[in-house]
């Protein structure tokens, strides 16, 4: 079904109520384990339609904040979806107690019982309260970044409409445009950091409510950490710091040589790669989308077999646009078994990689579609990211045809930021480890431990004191600090699985295509470890990881 035809209907509580407590009923009372299983599979059809009208209602929302009915509709949402979880835990209680475990396990697997698990000690009625009031502050923080007008050349323009400019082989266009852009933040800063500060003590409150010393432990559990532990991130950060800064900072003083910059570099004369100009894709918005359906059909039959199905169905909405929220996502709706794509396309080389980016996380789901239950469909996020940035390179077939005469600065470009993200990506979490540890920071203190970690990981940039990047304030840019606290490391353990995706590549492609397809076909069957040693690959919490993915990026990068 075309996503225009999708019928949203808001979901009625009372009603969601009452039939929980009727499937649970049958679910209790089943006097065998087929009468038991099918009870779950009902409970299994009835959150996921929930889950589709809650995702229809979002992504209506985010293509256009302006609109009053979604608006709405999120706002309802926000208050509900609280009270939905309360109403998904109490049946994940049941599932996990019940007399047919064993059978059920043998049938689904036993990380659906270790999901639940968690799930059983992330979330209690007693902190409805607070994420009902977090909910609205997140939303409130999206809707002002999509707000956003900024005067620039003549005409106002979104935050996704600046990244042009703020790419720019003119010195002074780049350098105005990050000026223009760090304008907007500044002159909102209050708000951003009141809108945080509120959202790191309702969080504290969460975890002291639930017997938690603070929402470390709690975050860990809302991201469905089933593998790994704060130490084993707080090792994987400390080899960050020894294996990849040193190697990042080696580019970027190369960088500046080749693009005629002082060292170190500020925020706007980092962001030029090439002194004639980063590069640029060669043609439309529609032939990126083109080029990108090309790329699928080539790369497999069940790659072909999805693509055709998205474009068929409009289940893409990739142009900036006014009121139009911000950055990248993909979602999916359960009832119709289709992802959906949202982008912002803006001229620049990430159009390429959003496209590419977001049409892994969208395979992934379409492959594991038919999957029952539903909670089997997806693994964790940091799983999840390995489809979409390893999705990324293999987007390299058909660089050239993207790119046209840059094509050639478009894979050293990717490739660099793909090596230089991850201790930008670390950063992020090492600040949020530091913000939740010590809820009592002043909104001032916490602008000076990014000062402090930018410092160690970063130190190819200078704070020059202009306004808010040069201030040492971008965190609040930041989406995921706001909304998804601890998320962010996930795409740093997925970039590190990707580059050593990448360099499997450069010896078979084959090979590597198909590793990857065993990893998308496990799905959320598997956790994190285990899905990288299906794919046979390194755990990145091994010492060397990063230090082989590292040596094997920089050997590429120093030929090419």
């Amino acid at each position: 079904m075309k996503f225009s035809e999708m019928e949203y209907v808001r979901p009625d509580m009372e009603d969601a109520l009452k039939q929980a407590e009727r499937i649970k009923a049958d679910f209790c009372s089943a006097d065998s384990f087929e009468k038991a299983d099918a009870a779950f599979v009902e409970w299994d059809r009835f959150t996921g339609h929930i889950d589709t009208m809650m995702s229809l209602a979002y992504t209506r929302n985010t293509i256009n904040t302006t609109d009053e009915f979604y608006e709405k509709e999120v706002e309802y949402i926000d208050e509900n979806s609280p009270l939905l979880s309360e109403m998904e835990q109490s049946f994940s209680k049941l599932l996990v107690e019940s007399r047919y475990r064993q059978q059920l396990e043998e049938k689904y697997g036993k990380l659906l019982f270790l999901n639940a698990d968690i799930f059983l000690r992330s979330f209690s009625p007693e902190i409805i309260p607070e994420t009902q009031e977090a909910n609205k502050l997140e939303t409130a923080y999206q809707k002002l970044l999509a707000s956003a007008q900024i005067e620039f050349e003549g005409e106002k323009r979104t935050i996704s409409q600046m990244h042009p400019f703020k790419e720019s082989a003119d010195d002074d266009i780049r350098r105005r445009a990050w000026l223009a852009e760090g304008g907007f933040y500044k002159s909102h800063g209050k708000e951003l950091d009141s809108i945080y500060d509120r959202l790191v003590h309702l969080r504290n409150s969460m975890a002291k409510k639930m017997g938690y010393d603070n929402f470390v432990k709690l975050g860990y559990l809302q991201m469905t950490r089933n593998c790994y532990t704060p130490e084993d991130i707080a090792k994987f950060r400390r080899a960050v710091v020894k294996y990849i800064v040193p190697v990042a900072e080696r580019l970027y003083r190369d960088q500046a040589k080749r693009t005629g910059m002082s060292y170190p570099l500020t925020f706007a004369d980092a962001a030029l790669k090439f002194r004639d100009g980063n590069p640029k894709p060669k043609g439309s918005a529609e032939d990126i989308l083109r080029i990108g359906k090309e790329l699928y059909h080539e790369l497999s039959p069940e790659t072909s077999e999805f693509i055709d199905m998205m474009f068929e169905n409009g289940l893409m909405d990739v142009l900036s646009k006014r009121g139009k929220a911000g950055g990248g996502y993909c979602t999916n709706f359960t009832d119709y078994k289709v992802p959906f794509i949202f982008s912002n396309f803006n001229g620049t080389a990430d159009d390429v990689e959003v496209i590419t980016h977001e049409a892994g996380h969208a395979f992934a789901f379409y492959t594991a579609r038919n999957i029952v239950p539903m909670a089997n469909q997806s693994p964790t996020l940091e799983a999840c990211e390995i489809h979409s940035m390893t999705m990324e390179f293999f987007g390299w077939r058909k660089s050239d045809e993207f790119f046209g005469g840059d094509a050639a600065k478009f894979r050293y470009s990717h490739l660099f930021s793909a090596l230089t993200f991850i201790p930008y990506g670390t950063m992020v979490d090492h600040f949020q480890h530091i913000v939740y540890e010590k809820p009592e920071l002043t909104p001032d203190q916490r602008h000076e431990v990014w000062k402090e970690l930018l410092g160690e990981y970063m130190p190819w940039l200078k704070l020059d004191g202009s306004d808010f990047y040069g201030e040492g304030k971008d965190w609040q840019r930041q989406i995921h600090i706001y909304e998804n606290p601890f998320y962010y490391i996930d795409y740093c353990l997925a970039q590190t699985a990707a580059l050593e995706f990448f360099a499997i590549m450069q010896k078979d492609s084959a090979e590597a295509w198909e590793r990857y397809m065993k990893l998308v076909s496990k799905a959320g069957t598997q956790t994190f470890t285990e899905l990288i040693k299906t794919a046979g690959l390194r755990s990145p919490f091994e010492e060397d990881a990063l230090k082989e993915v590292a040596e094997a990026a920089v050997r590429w990068l120093e030929k090419n």
